[in-house]
């Protein structure tokens, strides 16, 4: 294969539907954004009607006041954890050990996170930024590199 049609350097990483659209906004990227911005959002209204009808399904088994309370603070907090866990991942990559111990906080908080993907929709695709600075600074240590690399070294005069 020549090099002609293999660009050689870093690759852009992939973000999930949206692939690698989001390097030059092309391939339908405004669109995809739009999409995933109410998918995520229906999704979320979806998930609290499941939920509102768990804790209905609590009052009519009449399991106390306090029971109630705890399942609805419960899934507060824990939506309000795993909003600002998914949150803070679109700017920093989490500790892959620290994702493992939160699991279970973020299934329980789905709203949360489903939440943050909407919000951060609106303005980019979730992980674009983390993910163009890491790119762009790939792409920049790559041309430093090959540009000290460039000509036959052997041809050199001595110094």
């Amino acid at each position: 294969m020549s090099n002609e049609t293999t660009p050689t350097g870093p690759h852009p990483e992939p973000i999930r539907f949206f692939g690698t659209t989001w390097v030059n906004h092309d391939g339908g990227y405004a669109a995809r954004r739009a999409g995933v911005a109410a998918g995520s959002l229906v999704a979320a209204a979806a998930a609290c009607l499941v939920l509102r009808f768990a804790y209905q399904g609590l009052e009519i088994a009449d399991v106390g006041k306090l029971v109630n309370v705890l399942v609805v603070v419960m899934f507060a907090v824990c939506s309000a954890l795993a909003f600002g866990h998914t949150w803070g991942a679109f700017t920093k990559r989490p500790d892959p050990e620290r994702q493992a111990s939160l699991r279970g906080l973020l299934a329980i908080g789905f709203i949360g996170s489903l939440l943050a993907y909407f919000f951060r929709t609106l303005s980019e695709a979730p992980g674009e930024k983390l993910l163009r600075q890491e790119y762009e600074t790939a792409r920049d240590q790559h041309a430093k590199r090959s540009n000290r690399r460039t000509g036959n070294p052997s041809k050199r005069k001595g110094s």
